[in-house]
């Protein structure tokens, strides 16, 4: 789950980090409003969505007073963003943020992530701050340093030292970074999350080390445990389908292609959008309906999928083990049978009463194509949507 700029901020000041002081409005009389109490001599407009690359989008702006900054404020909420990360149809600001300018002397970066190959937490820290961490990645890689971590209570002084070196820092700029790490280390095991990225991350003229942007994602399936962090969703900034999709508590994430697939199983999902690949075209969407799904979830998950008008063909491929076919055939059945579906339809099935779930769908007076395994599955879906 994502949260937007000014909350990952909050949620750093409260571990102990330094942010700019700032406010946030969803219209903007009441952002000018609480703006006229930050002490500033310039304003910091900045559009809030989940998505990175502003600035260059004109999502951030630098105001000498408070008019400029209405009349920026005016412009710029309602207005659509499209940076690297939205894609072309872009994104809307529907909120804005205003903070206090920062005298800049020097700009780094610094991310915490999960390292799922090694389980163990990742510092990734840069002295080019600023940039598309990227574009560094690619051109000067050696300017970049990762140090990964031991899941412990509390991170060790020599550690975040080896995070640091790159920054080449005074003392005094040193012993600051340095509790920063140890308060990004603490919210991070905390709260769950998967990955913190401040970037950049300053150090002012005036000597201080602050955070003047902030990223943080936290682990859906951990958020049981944070309603606090619940309360922090926007749905404005997920798509609609994505969100029906966790009513049903159905891994759902909506891709570019045209084959809709439906399957249980995180690996098995994979493969099946691997070898639609492999065979031309493209996947519609990433569902797995997971180990037990009802019949009722079959058939919610089989209308999401065809709610995408992209959609040209589907390709269910059920391997039964907690999760028997004849239920999955069942709700296929139904949610077709209602949804009068008019698009090509192959299915394989396997495992726990696969005989019986054919039995169902040969009897079901519906066109569907029957598929041996998920080669032969691959092949019959791409044939058909020609």
């Amino acid at each position: 789950m994502n949260i937007h700029e000014h909350q990952a901020k909050q949620i750093l000041k409260k571990y102990g980090a330094v942010v700019p002081e700032g406010v946030f409005a969803l219209n903007v009389d009441e952002l000018i409003e609480k703006a006229k109490g930050l002490k500033t001599e310039k304003y910091v407009l900045k559009a809030q969505i989940h998505a990175g690359g502003r600035g260059k989008a004109g999502g951030v702006k630098i105001l000498n007073s408070i008019e400029e900054l209405k009349l920026a404020a005016k412009e710029l909420l309602g207005k659509t963003l499209v940076t690297h990360q939205t894609g072309p149809e872009g994104r809307e600001v529907k909120r804005l943020y205003v903070e206090e300018s920062s005298n800049i002397d020097k700009e780094f970066y610094l991310s915490c992530l999960v390292d799922r190959a090694s389980s163990k937490i990742a510092f990734i820290s840069s002295d080019q701050g600023g940039m598309d961490i990227e574009e560094v990645a690619n051109s000067s890689p050696e300017k970049i340093i990762t140090t990964k971590v031991d899941m412990v209570d509390e991170i060790s002084e020599p550690v975040c030292e080896k995070i640091i070196k790159i920054f080449n820092l005074n003392e005094g700029a040193k012993k600051q970074v340095i509790s920063l790490i140890k308060s990004i280390y603490k919210m991070f095991v905390s709260t769950d999350a998967n990955m913190v990225e401040v970037n950049p991350l300053i150090l002012t003229k005036e000597e201080k080390i602050v955070c003047l942007d902030a990223k943080i994602n936290f682990d859906s399936n951990a958020l049981f445990r944070h309603p606090e962090i619940v309360e922090l969703r926007d749905l404005n900034e997920e798509d609609p389908t994505e969100i029906e999709a966790s009513k049903h508590d159905l891994a759902y994430i909506k891709l570019d292609g045209n084959i809709g697939c439906m399957v249980n199983g995180a690996g098995l999902a994979m493969a099946t959008m691997d070898i639609i690949k492999l065979y031309g075209k493209e996947p519609a969407n990433f569902l797995d309906v997971g180990g037990g799904a009802s019949k009722e979830k079959v058939s919610a998950a089989l209308k999401i999928i065809l709610s995408d008008k992209n959609v040209k063909g589907i390709l269910i491929n059920i391997f039964g083990g907690i999760m028997r076919c004849d239920v999955l055939a069942q709700g296929v059945v139904d949610a077709a049978k209602e949804m009068n579906i008019s698009v090509p339809l192959v299915v394989r099935l396997a495992g726990t009463n696969f005989k019986e779930g054919k039995e169902i769908l040969d009897n079901s007076g519906l066109e569907l194509i029957s598929a041996e395994n998920l080669d032969d599955a691959a092949k019959k879906i791409v044939e058909a949507i020609k």
